[in-house]
């Protein structure tokens, strides 16, 4: 039977990442892997995560990498010059060391490789299944997927996660970091905040089985 691992936020921590993809035996032509944001951004290798996803992009047949509000900061700032303050107090400083991004006195940075900049900016806010939908941070209540406003997407909590609302699928999310798994009948949080010392959460579905490194 076809399975769905789904990953939660990496934030820069290559070596959890490795050691949670060394624990999980994924069928390269039939499993589903997905990623729900924040790649970059505290962690100390933001630029190996990438590099690390691209690499599994190529080996995995169906590889499903969302846009978090941590790749959202960093577009805003690199390619708008806009947001940085806001950007370098989440952990963009963090990121720019780690792809050795020097900003100017005219407030320019050196480029980054073409197919990183190509990765973020072609993230997509949500990945549907049959039974699951797949977000950064959450939905709206009361608004159908359509009607999301990408803000939502990418920075939406309580408003979220409180709700009782009936979704139209179960929601699996990341964004909030949680001390163990948010594990409800129509909602999942995966945030387990591995950046912060916690653990890095991987869910398998429709088993729900979790793994952790």
């Amino acid at each position: 039977m076809e399975r769905t691992f789904a990953i939660g936020d990496i934030h820069g921590c290559l070596d959890q990442l490795k050691g949670m993809i060394s624990l999980l035996d994924i069928d390269r032509e039939r499993d589903n892997l997905v990623f729900v944001g924040d790649y970059i951004d505290r962690g100390p290798d933001s630029r190996g995560v990438v590099d690390f996803i691209l690499d599994l992009k190529r080996d995995l047949k169906h590889v499903v990498c969302l846009r978090g509000n941590h790749e959202e900061m960093f577009l805003d700032f690199y390619l708008e010059r806009k947001n940085g303050p806001l950007f370098l107090r989440n952990g963009g400083r963090e990121t720019l060391s780690s792809y050795g991004l020097k900003k100017t006195a005219e407030g320019k940075t050196v480029d980054l490789p073409d197919e990183h900049l190509q990765f973020l900016t072609a993230l997509p806010f949500y990945f549907e299944m049959e039974d699951f939908i797949f977000v950064h941070a959450g939905l709206r209540p009361g608004l159908s997927l359509e009607e999301q406003d990408p803000y939502d997407l990418l920075w939406i909590r309580h408003e979220f996660f409180f709700s009782e609302e009936e979704f139209p699928k179960v929601v699996v999310f990341g964004h909030t970091p949680f001390s163990r798994p948010l594990l409800e009948e129509n909602k999942i949080g995966i945030d387990t905040g591995a950046v912060y010392g916690g653990k890095l959460t991987c869910i398998e579905l429709p088993d729900r089985k979790i793994y952790q490194v």
